[in-house]
């Protein structure tokens, strides 16, 4: 047997005898589909607001509003009430390995303090009788003359298109399989969805779903998945909402503009998966 002969004849054995590593499942995500679950709190800026009608107009300067967490709850695992808390749900796929375009529904609440005082220009009727004017000009805002909330909830519909990149490396994690360190970045737009809780003037009640407006969003986040299918990850979000359409009243001649910015801070958990 001449050298190159031998040569071939040992090349070819000693590759069947070295395992072939299979690829690992995380070494690729085109084609993956993943959804997740979780809970939120937000902060906003001020907003001035518009409010509008047969017999009145007029706009408070200002206004601030918290949100209304509920803190680690039972609802968050409660089929029946999860969709009570504060909560934020997404469905993805990846067209890329990197990129991935998904829809989802930010649950957030949205409530003005009350018993604050703020500037105000226009024209209402009955102006002193619910106990708001001060002497200084300015208005109280009493449940008399104002209560107004989106808490079932200020629902922002949208999709966003994600950029996911792999950073285990910077943790010296070699079998991604078993754990997989992500940063991801995405940005969004949608449709504003609330169920708005307002009394204004002594008037009748409003609390209905009604699209409301539009909004625009970024965010940032750290994901860890384990066990290929699972993680946790934690998101940092910020948008713009223009709600120039809210129903106040059982009159649909009455309704209220605004538009704020505001800051998510999200955490949940989800699966990654073929189908």
């Amino acid at each position: 047997m001449d050298c190159a002969l031998f040569c071939a004849v040992f090349q070819h054995i000693s590759a069947q005898e070295t395992p072939v590593t299979p690829e690992k499942y995380t070494a690729h995500n085109k084609g993956k589909f993943y959804i997740f679950w979780g809970g939120n709190r937000e902060d906003y800026t001020k907003s001035d607001i518009r409010f509008k009608g047969k017999d009145y107009d007029f706009t408070l300067y200002d206004v601030d509003a918290h949100d209304k967490p509920k803190g680690f709850h039972i609802d968050y695992f409660n089929p029946i009430r999860m969709t009570i808390p504060q909560t934020n749900l997404r469905i993805g796929y990846f067209i890329t390995d990197k990129y991935n375009i998904s829809i989802g529904f930010d649950h957030m609440k949205y409530v003005m303090y009350q018993d604050k005082a703020v500037d105000y220009s226009g024209y209402y009727p009955n102006q002193g009788s619910y106990g708001e004017m001060l002497p200084n000009g300015q208005i109280l805002l009493t449940k008399d003359f104002l209560k107004f909330e989106h808490t079932d909830g200020l629902n922002y519909v949208n999709t966003e298109i994600a950029r996911v990149d792999d950073i285990s490396k910077l943790f010296l994690i070699k079998n991604t399989d078993l754990l997989q360190v992500n940063f991801t970045e995405a940005i969004g737009g949608g449709f504003l969805y609330p169920k708005t809780n307002t009394t204004l003037l002594n008037k009748e009640r409003y609390d209905e779903f009604h699209i409301s407006g539009y909004g625009f969003s970024a965010k940032a986040g750290l994901n860890i998945t384990f066990l290929k299918y699972f993680f946790i990850q934690g998101e940092l979000k910020g948008g713009y909402i223009n709600m120039n359409n809210i129903r106040t009243t059982q009159d649909k001649a009455d309704s209220a503009e605004q538009d704020f910015w505001f800051l998510q801070r999200i955490l949940v958990v989800g699966g990654i998966f073929r189908i």
